[in-house]
């Protein structure tokens, strides 16, 4: 766990580059194919498989966004910067999952609130 709210920048690089870690483990290798297409509703209505409903598509949403609100957590020490994650991570998801922005988009989105949490950690709260 590194320091929240960061004390100095080297702190705040540290805390940067571990989020964007703990965001590349859950958003890849945690993630696995089951989640990635559970949390898309519009790709359960074109399947039709009756062993994912479309309505289970919240249900899978909220589990990768607790992923990754558990690893903004665990490396911040921040639950307040956790439930943010968990906010910020699920509307992302939902706009890519409808449509409206693509992965690379998506992608740069969550590394984006990264280093929002990291420059509003070291600026505004720290002492």
């Amino acid at each position: 766990m590194l320091d929240f709210p960061c004390p100095d920048w080297t702190v705040a690089a540290q805390l940067f580059f571990a989020l964007v870690i703990g965001h590349s483990v859950a958003d890849f290798p945690l993630q696995g194919e089951f989640l990635a297409i559970g949390k898309n509703r519009r790709v359960l209505m074109r399947l039709k498989d009756p062993t994912r409903p479309p309505e289970m598509w919240v249900f899978c949403m909220a589990a990768h966004c607790l992923v990754h609100a558990g690893s903004v957590w665990l490396i911040s020490g921040s639950v307040v910067l956790g439930v943010v994650e968990l906010v910020l991570h699920w509307g992302l998801d939902v706009a890519k999952c409808n449509g409206r922005t693509n992965f690379a988009f998506d992608q740069i989105a969550h590394v984006a609130c990264k280093a929002v949490y990291v420059i509003v950690g070291t600026v505004f709260l720290a002492n």
